[in-house]
């Protein structure tokens, strides 16, 4: 508006405008006042609900909060009580099933505990057992040790020797098999002057025999034995050697073979141990050489039961061959039992044969001759009532023939019946087979 027209308006109009304008101001301004009043009413009002309602959220969510832990809590405890139930039952499903695995194990080891236990028991057992043995033994060696001394002190002896040698060769003799089949002779006098005795004279299949005799040279071996001295050792084998070698000389010039009969060209010179002829050869290797251009074949107890071993086997050879000898005798003789049998079936084949011809003659003469005259006296009324002769009938059958080779008397059968061939019977009689 401009200056003209406010002039022409006047103040008044102008005041007006200004005091309803002011009024308004001021309405507003009082409006605006209650409403900011209205407003912090609200505000205040807001953050008291505000408050309020974040105290019942709290509360509720406290409440709610403990609602949930409480369900929580019971649902763990239910959980866990179920969880503890199904571990108790798989725990003990589990130990069951460790229990059953180690079940053979615990029985084995209870067992393989017993059997240590009795392992123990018989350990100490035997331990002491052991013991009691090895004293036993100890004086068992002290015991052998003097009677060793006692038995080298009584071989020193010649008869004591001799008569150890004879008894070592009765043990041979035994071992090998002879002594129960008495194939032997001890001490046999021999010789035109019977001033010869072998110590044993030993049979052989077909009448022959072999001279044994035991002899010991062992005074020099025995000294060698004890000797500390290496050359004076080896001086007492050789001078043991040249004994051996004497006692083969003098056993050659006894002249044994010559005074039996179908006796081999040797004469056994029988040494009661292996290592005395061992200790022998070792000084002297020529004892066999001159053994075997003497006639004289020493023998150790091993040597001797070979040579008795076969001898019972030639034995028992000869036995078989006079078993089979007897056989074959007694095979021929039933042999030829058999053929005398056999004439004698034959022979009472050929009366069976004539009875049946007899008898089909009698029947047909009965038949033809004798029973037409018989049935007129039934025609006549001269029979017995109820009396009626039944008809006979004629043998057909014949005796079998005698049909094999050996027994039908045929030219191939008297010669395989050979030297079994027998003769007829006797008349009024026959030989038994």
């Amino acid at each position: 508006m401009d200056a003209v027209a406010i002039s022409s308006l006047g103040w008044p109009v102008l005041a007006g405008a200004l005091a309803g304008a002011l009024a308004v101001w001021l309405a507003m301004r009082a409006r605006i006042a209650a409403e900011r009043r209205a407003a912090d009413e609200r505000l205040r009002a807001q953050a008291e609900g505000e408050g309020r309602l974040r105290e019942a959220f709290q509360a509720l969510s406290a409440e709610a909060l403990a609602r949930n832990n409480a369900m929580f809590l019971d649902l763990a405890r239910e959980r866990l009580a179920q969880s503890e139930v199904k571990a108790s039952a798989e725990l003990e499903r589990r130990e069951q099933a460790v229990a059953a695995l180690v079940a053979p194990v615990r029985a084995a080891l209870d067992k393989m505990g017993d059997t240590l236990g009795e392992m123990a028991r018989q350990r100490a057992a035997a331990e002491a057992a052991l013991r009691t043995e090895v004293e036993t033994l100890g004086k068992a060696s002290e015991t052998l040790r003097s009677e060793t001394a006692r038995l080298a002190e009584s071989l020193r002896s010649p008869t004591a020797r001799g008569r150890w040698g004879e008894v070592q060769l009765r043990r041979v003799v035994e071992l090998a098999g002879m002594l129960a089949r008495c194939d032997f002779y001890e001490q046999t006098a021999i010789g035109e002057d019977k001033r010869l005795r072998p110590d044993m004279i030993v049979r052989l299949p077909g009448g022959k025999s072999v001279v044994v005799d035991a002899k010991a040279p062992l005074e020099a071996y025995l000294r060698a034995a004890e000797a500390q001295d290496e050359a004076a050792r080896r001086a007492l084998l050789a001078r043991h050697a040249a004994d051996m070698r004497g006692h083969m000389k003098r056993l050659a010039e006894r002249g044994y073979v010559e005074q039996l009969a179908q006796t081999p060209e040797f004469v056994v010179m029988f040494l009661p141990g292996e290592a005395f002829f061992a200790a022998a050869l070792q000084a002297d290797p020529e004892l066999i050489e001159a053994g075997a251009l003497t006639g004289v074949v020493p023998a150790t107890p091993t040597t001797l039961i070979a040579l008795l071993r076969a001898v019972a086997l030639g034995w028992r050879q000869e036995r078989v061959e006079e078993n089979a000898r007897a056989v074959s005798a007694l095979g021929a003789e039933l042999y030829r039992r058999i053929g005398t049998l056999a004439e004698h079936m034959a022979g009472l084949g050929k009366a069976l044969d004539g009875a049946v011809k007899r008898y089909n003659d009698a029947v047909g003469g009965l038949e033809t001759r004798v029973l037409p005259q018989a049935r007129r006296f039934r025609e006549l009324g001269a029979a017995p009532e109820g009396n009626v002769i039944e008809p006979l009938s004629a043998v057909d059958a014949a005796a079998r023939r005698l049909s094999a080779p050996e027994l039908s008397g045929d030219a191939a059968g008297a010669e395989t019946l050979g030297a079994g061939h027998v003769q007829p019977p006797e008349a009024g009689g026959g030989r038994a087979p």
